[in-house]
């Protein structure tokens, strides 16, 4: 696909991935944390937006239709707003929608992506600052709730204006297959790859920073976590992604004994978060008959790691070294993971 057609599929998925983003969050915190069930249903909004991207994922590789399902994405969540009288019913709707919506977008961008990581780490950060704005305003009570219905349908025309535009070049799912992942080998890299993820999200919840309510540093936590991606994806189409993946994790393993430091935390989450769209481009690359599966693997694997979060375990303050170790830890997984995948 011609670099300027793919740029353009790129910005409009990225910029729907914000807005879905920010709709989830902003309807979580604005009308169901609150309600009796709010426990259940933030248990049951994560299930089914990450665990559920796995079958939804598969069946998205069998119908090749994946801007049907960001569409559909989009719709779904716009309409979980009305029915937020029946909190259940409105978590797994806007649950599901994005779910499919993360799926039809990020299987496009890893269909149009080649050989390069850039436009994946593009697609996978502007998420991180739709659920920073959506929780933000969704705390409050001064945004009306009433424009992310109008907003998404918009998204999802704008999705599919694009296909229809780009008809001629849009990107198709190669024939779905499992095959040629049954061997040893791979199933170890697959296996690595997965903890990869599972450590990271648990990372990525667990870590609580004292200073990160002061002046601005709270901000600049939610732009490490954001451009890390990006430049994850950028810098390893640069260097590879061995090579960036022992610069990331390594330096963040060293900066998180000093996490205590503002800028050390703030450099430790972007170099952390880099390795993102590695581990996803490296899944979908094991499996290139099967992207949506490969997708929605990895996402179950945030899923896992928000559940010691969400049942309760705390990491001791005193415990400033953990996070050192699981980030070593992931080094040491990643690398074997790209070594058995030979990547």
């Amino acid at each position: 696909m011609q670099s300027n057609k793919r740029w353009y599929m790129v910005s409009t998925y990225s910029a729907a991935h914000f807005l879905v983003d920010f709709a989830c969050a902003f309807l979580m915190f604005r009308s169901i944390a609150g309600t009796p069930d709010g426990y259940l249903c933030v248990l049951l909004y994560n299930f089914c937006a990450f665990a559920m991207q796995m079958p939804i994922g598969v069946i998205a590789d069998v119908l090749n239709r994946n801007y049907l399902f960001a569409i559909v994405g989009c719709i779904l969540v716009g309409a979980a707003y009305c029915l937020t009288a029946f909190p259940i019913a409105a978590v797994i709707i806007v649950g599901i929608g994005n779910a499919m919506f993360h799926i039809g977008g990020g299987v496009d961008v890893l269909n149009i992506s080649e050989k390069k990581l850039g436009a994946l780490g593009i697609f996978v950060s502007p998420g991180a600052f739709g659920v920073y704005f959506g929780t933000m305003l969704g705390r409050g009570a001064g945004f009306p709730a009433v424009f992310f219905p109008l907003v998404l349908l918009a998204a999802a025309g704008l999705i599919f204006a694009v296909h229809i535009a780009r008809r001629e070049a849009y990107p198709l799912n190669a024939a779905f297959s499992l095959s040629g992942v049954d061997s040893g080998t791979i199933m170890i890299a697959i296996s690595c790859l997965f903890i990869v993820v599972c450590l990271r999200s648990f990372v990525g919840l667990a870590l609580d920073y004292s200073w990160k309510g002061f002046g601005y540093w709270g901000v600049a936590l939610i732009c490490a976590v954001v451009f890390g991606k990006t430049l994850g994806g950028l810098i390893a189409d640069r260097f590879g992604l061995r090579r960036t993946a022992i610069l990331s994790l390594g330096l963040a393993a060293l900066l998180f004994l000093f996490r205590g430091v503002p800028l050390m935390g703030v450099t430790a989450v972007l170099l952390f978060n880099m390795t993102m769209p590695l581990t996803l481009w490296a899944m979908a690359r094991i499996f290139p008959g099967a992207k949506g599966f490969a997708f929605g693997m990895l996402t179950f694997g945030l899923f896992l790691g928000f559940l010691p979060v969400y049942l309760g375990i705390e990491v001791s303050a005193n415990s400033f070294w953990l996070f050192s170790v699981l980030t070593a830890a992931s080094l040491a997984l990643l690398m074997t993971g790209l070594r058995r995948a030979k990547l």
